[in-house]
């Protein structure tokens, strides 16, 4: 059964209809409530209460993204995801859920959702804005793919460089495409050796690589070039290269020189990367995503077992963002969200990582901090920096965040309990006012990190932060 709310929204000039996947009633009608705010949108909904039903109505027309609960009565868990995702794999899925089933969210984020929501959370900016990123970065995916398709066919129809050397290793033949890349022109390379007019380096090494046309004729096979090498042209110029190098035999079968073929995978490999970061970051900010986050914690949480080190978890939350952004439009919000990343990532080490989960949250990962004292100078840095003045298209505006922090290993194991237990403490801080931190453990207080850190109190710290 479908229930449309409202008009359909417009971005880049189209409509987009979202299906809600949702058994409560309760949830889809704070779902359509929130949707219908023309702040927010609107948006066209459709709402199906069964799983079998969203599978027909996916059927039927087209979608910008799917609102989907793993915990449905006719199908649940991870096999929820994969069963719509198998029948729309080209439409952006945002799933819902609960606090306790977080980390089902999280193994269907990895297994290709877009991102999740807490249903603890659906009010109208948060519904929105995930809404609008989604369907922004699925645009995005889809541009780069046709980016990619077209760079494909140019690449391809480029065509390969061809050399060919005489037994001695000696240039016989340039085709255009090897004049081109190597900056040598048939007539000046005939008869150099092959090492002068085809100088391959270790990408990574910078040494010289071993000769493949020496490889090829002596071992009479056809031999490759190891991965990352880079072709250095007449120029000095430089071009990432895959190739093929074979023997030349005689009609009676003796080896009497060889033949390379190679191409430019420069920009395969920086298309490569772009996906790779694509994945990576948040579109908006550029910062780390919620997956390349809880990589990085994971990462910290080993190696500050192995060591025996501390690292800190600080959940930053922005006072008052909403009202900004709903009285000054999705733009203004933008930019601010922009400057507030810029901002903090001004505030830390460039051994930390700044995250942007959504909306006005923040993630700081500190995996060197001695104690409690460095965490709350690092906070007091960022709160500091952050409430200054914003200036942006003539709007004078001020902003304030709250910090949570939480410690490993004394506040959890797991990068899912560390930013749990942040975000516990960011709101704590909350309920002082805006501008405040918060530790989530009472035994990290003020005095006992002056005694134990007697350089790095947080008296100094604070002293430090008024003279900045």
């Amino acid at each position: 059964m479908g229930l449309g709310v409202g008009d359909p929204v417009r971005i880049n000039g189209m409509e987009h209809n979202i299906l809600l996947i949702e058994n409560d009633p309760v949830t889809a009608g704070i779902i359509q409530e929130a949707l219908a705010d023309g702040k927010g949108g609107p948006f066209t909904i459709e709402w199906v209460r069964h799983f079998a039903d969203g599978l027909e109505f996916l059927k039927k027309g087209i979608l910008a993204a799917v609102l989907l609960d793993l915990l449905m009565p006719d199908c649940q868990g991870i096999d929820t995801f994969v069963k719509i995702s198998s029948a729309v794999p080209y439409v952006p899925i945002l799933v819902l859920c609960g606090p306790d089933n977080e980390d089902i969210a999280k193994g269907a984020v990895a297994r290709g959702a877009y991102d999740y929501l807490l249903k603890t959370r659906l009010d109208t900016y948060s519904l929105a804005r995930a809404l609008h990123s989604v369907i922004a970065r699925k645009a995005a995916e889809d541009a780069f793919f046709v980016e990619k398709e077209r760079a494909q066919i140019t690449l391809n129809s480029i065509g390969d460089a061809v050399i060919t050397t005489d037994i001695s290793g000696n240039i016989t033949y340039l085709n255009q495409v090897a004049e081109t890349m190597t900056g040598w022109s048939g007539k000046e390379a005939q008869g150099r050796p092959f090492a002068e007019v085809l100088h391959i380096v270790d990408g990574d090494t910078r040494e010289l690589a071993q000769n493949p046309m020496q490889l090829a004729v002596e071992q009479d096979r056809t031999v490759r070039l190891t991965s990352h090498c880079v072709l250095i042209r007449r120029d000095a110029s430089e071009s990432a290269i895959e190739d093929s190098t074979a023997p030349i035999h005689s009609r009676s079968g003796q080896v009497i020189g060889a033949v390379i073929v190679f191409h430019d995978v420069g920009e395969a490999q920086a298309m490569a990367l772009k996906m790779t970061r694509l994945a990576q970051h948040d579109l908006l900010t550029g910062l780390p995503n919620r997956l390349l986050l809880d990589d990085r914690i994971t990462q910290a949480i080993s190696i500050s077992r192995r060591q025996g080190k501390h690292f800190g978890v600080l959940f930053l939350d922005l006072d008052g963002f909403k009202t900004v952004n709903d009285s000054l439009g999705h733009e203004i919000g933008d930019k601010l969200l922009q400057l507030v990343a810029q901002r903090t990532v001004a505030c830390v080490r460039g051994s930390d990582t700044v995250s942007r989960l959504g909306g006005d949250e923040f993630i700081v990962l500190l995996p060197e901090v001695v104690g409690a004292a460095d965490a709350a100078f690092t906070a007091e840095k960022v709160l500091a920096a952050l409430a200054k003045p914003y200036f942006i298209s003539g709007h004078h505006l001020h902003l304030t965040a709250c910090i949570g922090i939480s410690i490993y290993p004394q506040d959890g194991h797991t990068a899912t309990v560390l930013i749990k237990r942040a975000d516990t403490a960011m709101y704590q801080a909350k309920k002082k006012g805006p501008s405040n931190y918060h530790f989530f453990a009472q035994k990290l207080n003020v005095q006992k990190a002056d005694r134990r850190f007697p350089d790095r109190s947080l008296g100094r710290a604070l002293e430090r932060q008024k003279s900045v």
